[in-house]
């Protein structure tokens, strides 16, 4: 590998600094510890294992990141120096490449003190050149500019400290102490959302009334419609939808020793599922291909258990790695051992209110390696392996024992742009004789919004979210240019909750999002409308994780009946502001500290910098009134959900 021009110099003046002091590169440091968007830091090459290369010129050394990402360094007060080149990495794809942008910063104590200004990927390696005496920590940012690329990958070559004493240390963002803000639980019916339930005509029906309070609970509804029975005792409504189109009102009323509460619940039969945005739990980002039918009941046990039916959480969905081979009655895929009897498992989770999901993909092998929706062969045997699509479809045969088992909801991986399959998908789907919601995954392309809109209920905006600040954020908040795509029955998926406790298979750990980043995660799914899955161990939620999941007022913004996603009102460095209309006329507000340090926003619209809202503010998270003078202390990384109404 060759050395640049520009490259000898540096070296060269790394000589002479290190006759007088010792030198650490960055690329010695824990890398496991960089917080970035996707994907992991590597030492001396790009995050995709190519040689580091800014422009024309190719490095030795340095670090390879993804933009959006962050290094936060200790030091000990007695580092001399950081010097180091920065730039766009130039061994992406063509098509990236040409509109990739990054802008690189450093914080010392907290302070700006260097910004590169936005480069491209034509532009040659920047120098930055820090004088570090007596400083006792140094942030290393790297953003990705909001150009709607999450991947641009950022380097930062021929990186290194001058020291006299310790070597610095990379760590990870501090983690605050866990704190609730959710108010306890009434022990008094409540009702909570949905309000509103889509049905087609004629299938098979399962609703379950969202009513906390304390239990045992005494359940009654007037006006239900023909073919529709409520057990009294749980809340649940099953039987056949009506067959003729058209909304039906279901005056509800629940009872306990505490009191009663009523509430009217429209019941609209026609061509639509999924009105508000799906809510549930999915396994992957705890369990990963580790899933089994033991484990499912478990989570249904749990989930019903903790109350998450009373909040509105209906799916529970079996992600990959369920499948065996193909066979039975339909030549359809079969389960694995882990899944003895799927049909009873089905039967055991709808027993306790909740509807199930299934996985599975157009292609002849899933991403978990397990049997997918095509084959190369007219008996659908696997020839081989490979995430390709095969000579045949068996997607008819696959949605004939899906229909029987009972499944309620579609994870259909991987998509992309291929409207052929996903057509085909969603035309059986709706013959099936069930209303069984179709989520296709992972990262449709914007230009075929509208085409998801008419064939899908979800469709994934993005690749695979992981539980860390950059994560999240990017995916989050580049969701605005799909905001024309969402409405009732059809929603962006910026991919699932990745709160509490997670794991991916590999053993069930806390996420790495820190309280505030938390609350700033479930902030930002709800005034987007996103689908709230839960990707966490639902069997050990701690008070902290179950507050976040079942704060009424949050969730109510999510699931608001006009199923609007939020629209981005003010971007800056430093916080982001969100708005959304609600049914009743009122607008949520959520504000997120971005930056590095706590800040002060006024609960006041015109303070905010907003304008057309008025009314007086509520804080949701507290579920309290404010006056419209009050100020709100955002700590970093942390987030504030406010109503004008």
């Amino acid at each position: 590998m060759r050395f640049t021009a520009l490259a000898a110099i540096v070296f060269s003046a790394v000589a002479v600094l290190t006759a007088s002091g010792r030198t650490v590169w960055l690329h010695d440091l824990d890398l496991g510890k960089v917080d970035q968007s996707a994907g992991i830091a590597r030492a001396n090459m790009s995050m995709w294992r190519t040689p580091l290369a800014i422009a024309a010129d190719t490095f030795q050394t340095g670090v390879g990141t993804h933009a959006a990402g962050t290094m936060r360094i200790n030091l000990d007060g007695k580092a001399r120096s950081f010097n180091a080149l920065v730039g766009v990495d130039s061994s992406a794809p063509e098509h990236e490449l040409r509109r990739a942008s990054v802008e690189f910063a450093a914080y010392i104590d907290g302070r700006e003190v260097w910004r590169s200004g936005i480069m491209r990927a034509d532009d040659k390696a920047r120098p930055v050149n820090l004088d570090l005496r007596g400083a006792r920590s140094l942030v290393l940012a790297a953003d990705h500019c909001d150009d709607g690329i999450s991947g641009d990958r950022a380097d930062w070559v021929n990186a290194r400290f001058e020291v006299d004493g310790d070597d610095p240390k990379m760590i990870s963002r501090p983690r605050e102490t866990p704190y609730r803000l959710t108010p306890a639980p009434s022990p008094q019916p409540v009702f909570n959302s949905p309000s509103i339930y889509g049905a087609r005509p004629g299938r098979p029906f399962l609703f379950s009334l969202p009513v906390s309070g304390k239990r045992p609970m005494r359940f009654t509804a007037t006006e239900l419609p023909a073919g529709l029975t409520l057990d009294p005792a749980t809340g649940i409504v099953t039987g056949t939808a009506p067959e003729r189109p058209g909304d039906y009102l279901l005056v509800t009323t629940a009872t306990n020793e505490a009191g009663s509460a009523s509430d009217t619940i429209t019941l609209r039969v026609g061509d639509r599922i999924a009105l508000t945005p799906p809510m549930g739990w999915n396994s992957w980002n705890v369990y990963g291909a580790a899933i089994s039918d033991s484990i499912v009941r478990r989570i249904a046990d749990a989930m019903d258990s903790l109350g998450l039916r009373d909040y509105g959480y209906s799916y529970i969905n079996i992600d990959d790695g369920w499948q065996g081979k193909r066979g039975g009655k339909y030549n359809a895929v079969m389960p694995n051992e882990k899944f003895p009897d799927m049909k009873a498992l089905v039967d055991y989770v709808h027993s306790k209110g909740f509807k199930i999901g299934i996985y599975s993909s157009p292609w002849v092998e899933t991403f978990a390696g397990y049997i997918g929706g095509s084959a190369d062969t007219p008996g659908g045997e696997v020839v081989g392996s490979s995430r390709r699509k095969g000579k045949y479809s068996f997607a008819p045969n696959d949605v004939a024992q899906w229909a029987d088992w009972g499944f309620d909801y579609l994870k259909y991986d991987w998509i992309t742009n291929d409207t052929v399959s996903t057509k085909e998908m969603s035309d059986l789907l709706k013959a099936s004789g069930r209303d069984i919601l179709f989520s296709i995954s992972n990262a449709a392309p914007i230009e075929l919004g509208d085409q998801w809109a008419k064939l899908t209920e979800t469709w994934r905006t993005t690749g695979d979210i992981r539980d860390s600040w950059h994560s999240m954020t990017t995916i989050g908040f580049m969701e605005d240019p799909w905001r024309p795509f969402q409405g009732p029955g059809h929603y962006n998926d910026p991919d699932m909750l990745v709160v509490g406790k997670v794991g991916w298979g590999d053993g069930v750990r806390e996420t790495n999002l820190s309280p505030d980043e938390q609350y700033t995660h479930i902030t930002l799914w709800s005034i987007l409308g996103a689908p709230m899955l839960m990707g966490c161990d639902v069997t050990s939620l701690d008070d902290f994780t179950l507050g976040l999941l079942t704060n009424r007022e949050v969730l109510a913004v999510n699931q608001d009946p006009l199923a609007l996603q939020g629209t981005r009102a003010i971007h800056d460095r430093e916080h982001e502001i969100w708005t959304k209309p609600l049914a009743d006329g009122s607008t949520a507000v959520a504000i997120f500290n971005i930056g590095e340090l706590p800040r002060r926003f006024y609960a006041d619209p015109a303070a905010l910098g907003l304008s057309g809202i008025s009314g007086t503010p509520r804080d949701l998270w507290r579920q309290t009134d404010l006056a419209p003078s009050s100020t709100l202390e955002i700590p970093s990384h942390g987030a504030a959900l406010l109503l004008f109404r």
